[in-house]
């Protein structure tokens, strides 16, 4: 059997720093790797959807990752999502992410035409092929992609070996359920949307990776921590206080992540900017939700902690 266990606890979504110019900024990267190190959580997810992937150059993505696996040192998970609209540039994320030593790379499906399932194993497996000594994440996210995976096309892709288990962003908790019963203990499935890491962990996820992990990473590793003792009562309402959060942080005009990054700046100090057009900047109102949002995990934390 597989030993996956350096993939199993909380991994933040790592978000897109950005400069005064809108630029990546090597300095905020740095800073919110050390942030996560501090944490203490198991690893990061860097260049995904809160990552603001398909904003980002090629050489926006190398540079991001770089300054995370300068600061990482191998003290936590580092996963790459390497997708991108072609497999051209897929492949040279995907060999410059195993140049730096990274654990895993990941890949959404490609989004716009609607491919065929041999399509689109040959877009992951291409990948794949380019980091060959690097384990392979399938992201399933439907609701964004347009594509679901399939238990037909999750077989297929367990031909290739370095393929390990599905990040599951689908809404429904079934799919955790199959994806486990299909893989099995030699491949892991992470849980994906934040509101349910208690459902997504009960139905067999034997790990998650999420976008809001990041403004309140204590929160989910106590979550983690009730659900392995088998405290389901207390991780529910855990799971309600945080639900909760959510809500207020989806509330504003502006995009989550910007709300995201102003919880940060207020909470721990971190300024790692604005998030990049067509998303949407904070307005005036919106830094009243950030300020709430900021207060309501600083309360949370001390019902729970």
């Amino acid at each position: 059997m597989r030993n996956l266990s350096r993939y199993e606890g909380i991994i933040p979504a790592f978000y897109a720093c950005y400069d005064e110019n809108g630029e990546i900024s090597a300095e905020g990267v740095r800073a919110l790797t050390q942030y996560h190190l501090d944490k203490g959580v198991k690893g990061v997810y860097v260049n995904g959807s809160s990552g603001e992937c398909i904003y980002l150059s090629v050489e926006d993505r190398k540079k991001v990752l770089e300054n995370v696996m300068a600061v990482a040192k191998g003290e936590m998970t580092v996963i790459c999502h390497v997708a991108c609209n072609n497999k051209k540039d897929s492949q040279e994320l995907a060999k410059h992410a195993e140049s730096l030593g990274v654990d895993a790379i990941a890949s959404i499906p490609p989004i716009y035409f609607k491919l065929p399932e041999y399509g689109i194993a040959d877009y992951w497996n291409a990948m794949s092929s380019a980091a060959p000594n690097t384990d392979f994440i399938i992201y399933n996210i439907p609701q964004l992609a347009g594509v679901q995976l399939t238990t037909n096309l999750y077989a297929e892709m367990r031909k290739n070996p370095k393929v390990i288990g599905v990040k599951n962003s689908s809404m429904p908790v079934q799919d955790i359920q199959m994806f486990v019963a299909d893989g099995g203990e030699d491949y892991i499935v992470f849980n994906g949307p934040d509101e349910q890491f208690i459902s997504g962990r009960v139905m067999g996820a034997r790990a998650g990776i999420g976008g809001t992990y990041g403004a309140m990473p204590e929160l989910f590793l106590k979550l983690d921590n009730l659900i392995e003792n088998k405290d389901y009562e207390t991780a529910r309402k855990l799971q309600y206080a945080i639900n909760e959060i959510i809500y207020k942080m989806v509330s504003g005009y502006g995009n989550m992540y910007a709300v995201i990054k102003e919880i940060l700046r207020i909470n721990e100090g971190l300024n790692i900017g604005g998030v990049r057009e067509p998303l949407t900047n904070l307005n005036e109102s919106d830094i009243a939700i950030a300020k709430e949002a900021a207060m309501m995990i600083q309360k949370t934390k001390k019902e729970f902690l």
